[in-house]
């Protein structure tokens, strides 16, 4: 406990350090990095070092000449995979239970953003963590990331990345010693419009950052914009516009800028594509892709109208700036569109009726739900999906008993 709560001091003491580093490796604008991803790693880590002694077996009711008790023990040695959209928050979303459940750990971060990720390493040790117990690889994905998970002295897997890269661990596992695999896959979030929403402008700046917040790599992004037929054409009237106010790509080193370049050229590329796509099947971009200039990978805002639930643009993880509207007529029509999906990571409604978000929450296939809000949260709230979004759950209390077994110990105490 003691070393968990002096490495979130000296994390927040070089914060300024770990913030250029995520800038410099993923182009994150740096005042996202100071404002909203060190305060959550700093949040992730204190909130696992409270739980750690308040963690509890149990002795369960049994006849008088019988004990039985139940604990939880560590895994032992826990693999973590993380991806570059999020360095630091998403190593350490998997990082601070795994380490609090008492694990030794091997984390290998993106090839594409590893620096931050090596800094943290070392603050551990600066801060008294034993040798051996926080360990570092990099490389591929294909090299290390495969060695990792066919390792037989790993006992847990842990991932969050693509849906492809998942369903290779699964076999890996298989292939090893059936190692348990933890997976965060990504999605395809809806956000539903429902025409008695309480504040139509309100709901567009959330819908704006939804899908636009981190050049829109992120799982659980509201890239999906299902809104009622009679809010159709104000709604995006206004989403473009605010749009064009909240996000313009810039230097992501300059405090100003809301919106950095995208991780890599060879991700743009793969995200142009996707969007060439969307418009030889017909959608219709509606928000102006400015031209622009510099050796980033940058991509202005893009909205398509016009979509069809067919098209590869509404069923597959875009991870840029890209959002699809569509109109629809009736609930049980939203519902239809929004579930009509592989993904099941996250969903929003908005409207001002508790009945109907109630119904449209039971009804959503999705793992996260917000009602008149998106994105919003605390160390409470279990992070993960339904369907090829994965299976397991980050965050809350719950993640530190994920990387811990359960042992039973039946002990007869009958005398002779």
């Amino acid at each position: 406990m003691d070393v968990m709560f002096h490495w979130a001091n000296l994390i927040e003491q070089n914060a300024s350090e770990l913030a250029l580093l995520e800038c410099l490796d993923m182009g994150k604008p740096i005042t996202d990095v100071l404002n909203i991803d060190l305060p959550e790693v700093l949040r992730t880590i204190r909130f696992y070092a409270e739980c750690i002694d308040k963690l509890e077996g149990a002795v369960t009711h049994t006849a008088s000449n019988v004990l039985h008790t139940i604990v939880h023990e560590p895994l032992g040695v826990v693999g973590a995979i993380t991806p570059w959209n999020y360095p630091l928050l998403m190593a350490v979303w998997k990082l601070a239970p795994i380490l609090a459940a008492g694990n030794c750990v091997v984390l290998k971060p993106a090839e594409q953003a590893p620096l931050s990720c090596t800094r943290l390493a070392q603050l551990f040790v600066q801060a008294g963590g034993p040798a051996g117990v926080f360990n570092l690889i990099n490389g591929t994905g294909q090299e290390a990331g495969r060695a990792l998970a066919m390792h037989r002295d790993v006992a847990k897997i842990t991932f969050t990345g693509s849906t492809a890269v998942g369903k290779l661990l699964m076999t890996y596992s298989g292939q090893s010693n059936m190692k348990r695999v933890a997976l965060e896959t990504g999605g395809k979030s809806p956000q539903i419009f429902m025409p008695d929403l309480y504040d139509l402008d309100a709901a567009v700046d959330r819908a704006v950052g939804g899908i636009y917040d981190n050049a829109g790599q992120v799982c659980n992004a509201g890239s999906r914009l299902l809104v009622h037929r009679s809010l159709h054409d104000k709604f995006v009237s206004r989403f473009m516009a605010r749009t064009l106010e909240m996000y313009q790509p810039g230097d992501p080193l300059d405090p100003a800028t809301t919106m950095g370049p995208l991780a890599s050229h060879t991700h743009l590329s793969q995200v142009l594509t996707r969007m060439k796509q969307a418009q030889n099947d017909g959608a219709t971009q509606v928000l102006p892709t400015k031209p622009l200039t510099g050796p980033g990978a940058y991509l202005a805002p893009a909205l398509y109208v016009g979509v069809q639930n067919r098209m590869a643009i509404v069923q597959e993880e875009v991870f840029g700036p890209v959002a699809t509207v569509q109109a629809f007529d009736t609930e049980q029509e939203a519902l239809m569109l929004a579930n009509d999906s592989e993904f099941g990571l996250a969903a929003a409604v908005w409207t001002a009726d508790l009945n109907t978000a109630h119904r449209m929450v039971s009804a959503l296939e999705a793992g996260v739900t917000w009602v008149n809000c998106f994105g919003d949260g605390d160390m409470s709230q279990p992070f993960g999906g339904y369907k090829l979004s994965g299976n397991s759950r980050d965050k809350h209390q719950g993640s530190l008993t994920s990387y811990m077994q359960v042992k039973s110990s039946w002990f007869s105490l009958q005398r002779e």
